[in-house]
């Protein structure tokens, strides 16, 4: 069974729960998850039930999806993301975001949580990223490609929609809420950034880095659908002296607090298109 029949199967499946026809989705990052508790819940499908599909194993990712409406706009939610680091495949980590699409999705917008690496940035903040530098040693388009899902060569010159990341900057400005764009780095992870990784990451001109997102963009494109990513800054990462010891509770705790601005933001946008 080939990537387009195995799409075609969890869809079939998620038509068995519920005929509800998205027109966003959305995948939530680390302490992000809440957004969830905005919506008119329509149906939820745990990703175990789902053929093909992973499971998270982060502990504050849920593990499902959630259809129904939010700010009056039909949407599918990752409620937990997959990461190449839990030892997914690149294939299985994007699945969802080829399901979503073949749901009748046209759009994605990706949140997650990340280190601060342009010096202007505190913790808390958000940058809407408008381009990205891909180092992670796999790439979710590797392999034989199937047309029935999107080209052999997909262009990324401009990856992360215009309208949309001003639409977000102008609704941040309307809240007085800390936003910028800027350009987010993918490394493997686990582990978080030595020192030395953070001031190359600066010197390549990345402003913020993190160990997601960038496959789904990477596969949403493929597919033609806009892409949006949000990233919440988490921890100060440059310059190095001003970087701290960063546990995984520090992380969540400062998404936490941030969570009521990126939801907002979300609502809002949902509101205008």
């Amino acid at each position: 069974m080939n990537l387009y029949e195995h799409i075609q199967e969890a869809v079939a499946y998620i038509r068995t729960r519920t005929g509800f026809q998205p027109a966003t989705g959305i995948i939530l990052g680390t302490g992000l998850g809440n957004l969830t508790d905005d919506i008119q819940v329509a149906a939820e499908v745990d990703y175990a039930d789902i053929p093909h599909f992973a499971r998270s194993t982060v502990e504050s990712h849920k593990g499902k999806l959630v259809f129904g409406m939010l700010a009056n706009h039909p949407v599918v939610v990752m409620a937990g993301r997959f990461h190449w680091y839990e030892g997914w495949s690149m294939q299985q980590v994007v699945f969802p975001v080829r399901v979503m699409k073949f749901l009748g999705a046209e759009r994605l917008i990706l949140t997650n949580a990340s280190g601060g690496i342009n010096p202007h940035l505190r913790g808390g903040d958000i940058v809407a990223v408008r381009d990205h530098i891909n180092l992670l040693p796999e790439n979710p388009l590797r392999g034989p490609n199937d047309e029935r899902v999107g080209p052999r060569f997909p262009d990324l010159t401009n990856t992360y929609d215009q309208a949309l990341r001003k639409m977000a900057l102008g609704i941040a400005r309307e809240h007085r809420i800390r936003m910028f764009e800027g350009v987010y780095s993918a490394l493997a992870g686990p582990n978080l950034e030595t020192p030395a990784e953070y001031e190359m990451l600066r010197k390549l001109g990345s402003d913020c880095t993190g160990m997601s997102s960038v496959p789904e963009a990477l596969a949403a494109r493929h597919l033609s659908m806009q892409v949006l990513m949000l990233s919440m800054v988490s921890n100060v990462s440059f310059p190095p002296s001003v970087i701290k010891v960063t546990s995984p509770e520090d992380v969540i705790t400062v998404a936490s607090e941030a969570e009521p601005k990126l939801r907002l933001i979300v609502r809002e946008i949902l509101k205008r298109l």
